[in-house]
C-alpha cells in the first residue's frame, strides 16, 4: 500500500505519441490504478464520458452493476480526479440516460457533488428541429429543418432522446473560462455596439451545444464502440476552459479516443486511460491518423 500522501507508482504508458507542440500518453488499465500514480494538482482539464450503467454492451466492462455499487465507484473515481485537478481546473463530465432510467445523469452529478462544485450544466444537443418562422428572417430558411442524428424511440410514453448532459465541475466553482473561444456571431449587428463583451463580433455560446455525429457507413468499422462522442465536443470543452491554461489534459475513460484526437489537434499534452485493449488500439490509431502519423511504428 502506498505511503499516505504519496502517489502510488505510475504504470508505464502503453504508447506515447509526440507532436510538435505536445505529448500524448496512453495507458492500458483501470483508471484508478493510473490516477493513483499521478501527483496532486497535476491536471488542468478532464473531459470524459464514463460508463452510464445502462446495460450498454462494452467489450470488457459490465455496465449493469447494482446502482449503489455503481454510484459508490463513481464517487471514488471523481474523488481521485478532484485530487489531481489544479485549483483552477475543470472536469467536463458527459453523462446520458435512457427514458426508462431518467435519473442516472442526476445521480452521477450528485455523486460528484461531495467532491467538486457544479459550475455549469451544458446540454449537448445531438439533433434539433427548427421551425422556419421561429428561426427569424435573418436566417432566411426556405422551410422547417431538422438536423443531426438520434436513435428513434418507438414508444407511446417517451419522446426521442436528442441530448445528453455535460456537467462542468471545478474545485471551488470559481474557475475562469474563455467564454468567447467557442463564441458565436451576433445575428443582429446592432448588438455588437450595445454589449461591452461583444469584441470580435462574438458572444458566449451559452449552455446548449449542437454537435451532431458525423455520418458513417458502417458502425462496426467506423465507430466500434457503443458510447462515443464527436471530437468537437472535447474540443469545445478545452477551448472553453482556456487553451492557454491547459498544462495537461486527461480522459480516464478514453474509449475510441475522441478526446485524444481533440487534444492532439490542439497541441495539448494529454493522458488517456482505457481498460479495453481493443478500444485503446482504436483510439491510438484514430489519434495517429489525426496527426498524419499513419504508416509509422508506435512510439
Amino acid at each position: 500500500m502506498p505511503h499516505p500522501g504519496k502517489p502510488a507508482r505510475l504504470p508505464e504508458p502503453h504508447t506515447i505519441l509526440h507532436t510538435r507542440r505536445g505529448t500524448l500518453r496512453f495507458y492500458l488499465g483501470d483508471c484508478l490504478d493510473v490516477l493513483a500514480g499521478l501527483p496532486a494538482a497535476a491536471i488542468s482539464v478532464v473531459v470524459t464520458s464514463p460508463p452510464y450503467n445502462l446495460g450498454v454492451r462494452y467489450r470488457s466492462y459490465d455496465d449493469s452493476q447494482p446502482r449503489a455499487h455503481y454510484l459508490e465507484w463513481t464517487g471514488v473515481w471523481i474523488q481521485a480526479i478532484g485530487r489531481l485537478l489544479a485549483p483552477d481546473g475543470s472536469l467536463f463530465l458527459n453523462v446520458g440516460a435512457k427514458p426508462t432510467d431518467p435519473w442516472t445523469a442526476m445521480e452521477v452529478a450528485q455523486a460528484a457533488r461531495r467532491h467538486l462544485q457544479l459550475q455549469n450544466t451544458i446540454h449537448w444537443i445531438k439533433s434539433i428541429a427548427i421551425d422556419r418562422d421561429a428561426a427569424g428572417t435573418a436566417v432566411n430558411l426556405d422551410d422547417d429543418i431538422a438536423v443531426g442524428h438520434y436513435k428513434p424511440i418507438n414508444s407511446p410514453r417517451f419522446v426521442n432522446d436528442c441530448h445528453e448532459f455535460i456537467f462542468h465541475f471545478t474545485p471551488e466553482g470559481r474557475t475562469p473560462l474563455d467564454r468567447r473561444a467557442i463564441g458565436v456571431k451576433y445575428q443582429d449587428a446592432s448588438n455588437i455596439a450595445r454589449w461591452q463583451t461583444s469584441g470580435d463580433n462574438r458572444r458566449c455560446r451559452g449552455n446548449t451545444w449542437f454537435i451532431p455525429y458525423d455520418t458513417i457507413q458502417s458502425r462496426d468499422k467506423e465507430r466500434p464502440h457503443p458510447a462515443t462522442f464527436p471530437p468537437r465536443l472535447p474540443e469545445y470543452c478545452f477551448r472553453l476552459h482556456g487553451l492557454s491554461r491547459v498544462q495537461l489534459a486527461m480522459d480516464p475513460f478514453l474509449g475510441l479516443g475522441s478526446t485524444a484526437v481533440a487534444a492532439a489537434e490542439l497541441g495539448l499534452d494529454f493522458i488517456g486511460i482505457e481498460m479495453d485493449e481493443h478500444y485503446l488500439a482504436e483510439a491510438i490509431d484514430r489519434t495517429r491518423k489525426a496527426l498524419g502519423l499513419t504508416g509509422l511504428p508506435f512510439g
